[in-house]
């Protein structure tokens, strides 16, 4: 009779564990490829934090992003639909406006009785402040970045080459503390607040580390852990990788970013930056996972550590993101979940899985360890299978979907498969070529795996959802007077639209200040109405005024940076 009446206590024991709510960490580090110790992207990473949360958990050697840029991940991990079902594919989109009534998870777990908080990034520059029951900084200011150490004169290692170079790609040590430099310090340090505290609701709280995203500004102590003359090139490098591409993807391979790099000779001192980054956020990092291991939640907080995208930084003959290949498309993905969790009671062993899995499925996988009720508009199969048994057969493939819609890249056991929308094709056997360096797209002995990973893409493909002209960033006017004439054009970059909005009282004139000074006339523009006008990075634009007495009289003009915009002429 003891034993019996011992083993229905443990019984009961065990089903009141596994019916309580488990907490949720969520912690997202930006811009990060698998230059971590534990994926062994680079010789010298130093990770020793992120390796030991893999240690702890489930490590996903085989995980993809949504898509190769910011927006478009981070939205699709956060509602859980393709960027392929939504529209949403491109930096310059508007969440809101593309997806305005979805339901993000810190909302879903609110509303199951769960107390929400972040910090960081976690969104594309913007909180979402309803979303939200508390952020650090202020969710109403919707910045997700508290204050932060930067150099006074920039730039410090990388001169511009043009208008078309992203201003934040640039590099140094900084003489501070971390303290100092905020930034990421200050985000772990609020989460870590958080999980030392006994909360009265189970709680979602998101930690956003932005390093390695560009700039690389961290304090000199980790750029001194990587001395220059030591620094290794990307293993992944091969300087005659485009040969076998068709003619998108050469087109998209070499960009103006790594001739510029090499050319100043900093291609090692960018490694180096990208290097002390990772060390820095994985410090960071560190301070959150001692936080919870202390605190009075580690026994029941689920841990999911993941990349929006990663990084080239010469592969390809490519810098920065944006493409299907598997240095931008494979992230860190690990999950550990504590025994007496709801939807997998006996918890995570650790280990790694080697099945392609996407960040799309996420939110899925969370609300089923939650115990709480499926989503219909998730396009991602939950991983809960996986976790309980990371050899368990997945017939699912991961796809990461390109800035054109039925562009993407297709991830399946070893293979990858990579279509563009003009018809060209690559295939990688990522088992015997990690790289990606021999496209088997061409040989006929590969038809059929051709076939087969084909039969796996989706078969429609959402519309680009243009953006709205209110959130298209702003373009600065600068006034003229009398005479004055705005500067020439140095257009340098791909094109792209510009809208002209004229808010004065009468109509104006449009002029395109050519590359001598002179004014080309473009369009006239009625008072209260707006103009589309395809541009370039560095083109200048004049307005003047196009009836009456002041006809030609110049009023301001406007220099195009290297992003869509709208320019608005002042009443």
């Amino acid at each position: 009779m003891r034993r019996i009446l011992f083993l229905v206590l443990v019984a009961f024991w065990s089903a009141s564990i596994s019916s309580a709510k488990p907490n949720v960490l969520f912690i997202a580090i930006d811009d990060l490829n698998d230059w971590i110790g534990c994926l062994g992207g680079h010789p010298q990473a130093l990770t020793p934090n992120l390796d030991r949360l893999a240690a702890s958990g489930v490590l996903f050697t085989n995980a993809h992003c949504p898509a190769p840029a910011c927006n478009p991940s981070r939205s699709a991990i956060f509602t859980g639909i393709s960027p392929h079902s939504s529209g949403l594919y491109r930096n310059g989109q508007s969440m809101r406006q593309v997806l305005p009534e979805a339901e993000l998870l810190p909302k879903t777990f609110s509303r199951a009785g769960y107390w929400s908080g972040g910090s960081g990034k976690m969104l594309h520059y913007f909180i979402d402040a309803r979303s939200w029951d508390e952020y650090f900084p202020d969710k109403k200011t919707e910045n997700p970045f508290p204050r932060t150490l930067y150099p006074k004169k920039r730039p410090v290692s990388l001169p511009r080459g043009g208008p078309w170079q992203y201003i934040e790609t640039d590099w140094g040590p900084l003489d501070a503390t971390d303290e100092e430099f905020g930034g990421d310090y200050l985000v772990s340090k609020w989460v870590g607040a958080q999980l030392q505290k006994k909360h009265d609701k189970p709680f979602f709280l998101a930690c956003g580390i932005y390093r390695p995203h560009e700039p690389w500004f961290v304090p000199k102590k980790y750029f001194d852990a990587f001395p220059i003359d030591n620094i290794q090139l990307p293993p992944g490098y091969r300087e005659d990788d485009l040969e076998d591409l068709p003619d998108q993807g050469k087109r998209r391979g070499p960009n103006r970013y790594f001739a510029h790099i090499r050319a100043h000779k900093q291609w090692k001192h960018a490694v180096q930056g990208y290097l002390a980054s990772i060390y820095f956020a994985d410090t960071m990092l560190g301070h959150v996972l001692d936080a919870l291991e202390k605190g009075p939640n580690a026994k029941d907080t689920i841990v999911v550590l993941w990349s929006d995208h990663g990084w080239h930084l010469g592969e390809k003959q490519h810098w920065q993101k944006f493409t299907a290949w598997r240095v931008c498309t494979r992230v860190p993905l690990i999950v550990r979940v504590p025994k007496g969790t709801r939807g997998l009671p006996q918890g995570t062993k650790p280990g790694t899985c080697s099945k392609a899995v996407s960040l799309l499925s996420l939110a899925p996988t969370l609300l089923e360890l939650a115990g709480l009720p499926s989503s219909k508009v998730h396009d991602g199969p939950s991983i809960l299978p996986l976790l309980a048994n990371p050899n368990k057969d997945w017939p699912h493939a991961a796809i990461t979907h390109l800035e054109s819609p039925g562009s993407f890249g297709l991830s399946k056991g070893n293979w990858r498969y990579i279509r563009y929308t003009e018809g060209g094709e690559e295939l990688y056997d990522v088992k015997t070529d990690r790289y990606e360096w021999r496209n088997l797209a061409g040989q006929k002995k590969y038809l059929e795996t051709l076939e087969r990973l084909r039969a796996l893409a989706p078969k429609k493909f959402a519309k680009l959802v243009k953006p709205k002209v209110d959130t298209l960033p702003p373009l600065k006017w600068k006034p003229l007077a009398g005479d004055a004439k705005a500067p020439p054009s140095k257009p340098d970059g791909n094109p792209f639209d510009v809208v002209f909005i004229n808010q004065s009282k009468s109509k104006v004139e449009l002029f395109w200040m050519d590359r001598t000074g002179g004014p080309k006339p473009y369009a006239l523009i009625d008072s209260g109405a707006q103009y589309a006008q395809q541009t370039r990075p560095g083109a200048v634009w004049m307005i003047t005024e196009a009836e009456g007495a002041k006809a030609g009289t110049s009023l301001g003009y406007f220099k195009v940076g290297d992003r869509a915009a709208r320019a608005v002429v002042p009443k």
